[in-house]
């Protein structure tokens, strides 16, 4: 993917009127990725909304939704009245398409 799902969905949230950045890190020493609460990468505000998003393609979205709504931290960050969103990305005809934009409840 030459455009990270990630850049894709910080464009398209700013697009909106969102201000949005990446809360996911690089650990060089895991050579992992870590998530802020273990599912969000990208963090985004609008008036009194906050928007956590988790973004992949679109075919693993319903994995990345099993895997927050297991998470025990969902509880907090619904609890602090965020809106938990996971979004879906696919080439269609040579371009980037937000195929799915799932509430995660």
């Amino acid at each position: 993917m030459a455009t990270s799902p990630t850049q894709l969905t910080l464009r398209h949230l700013r697009n909106q009127g969102y201000t949005a950045e990446i809360v996911e890190h690089w650990n060089p020493h895991s050579r992992t990725r870590h998530d802020l609460f273990n599912f969000v990468d990208v963090l985004a505000i609008r008036g009194p909304e906050t928007l956590a998003v988790q973004t992949t393609s679109v075919g693993n979205v319903s994995h990345r939704i099993a895997k927050i709504a297991d998470s025990p931290l969902i509880g907090p960050v619904r609890e602090a009245g965020w809106t938990v969103r996971v979004h879906g990305w696919a080439k269609v005809k040579g371009r980037w398409v937000l195929k799915r934009d799932e509430d995660v409840s």
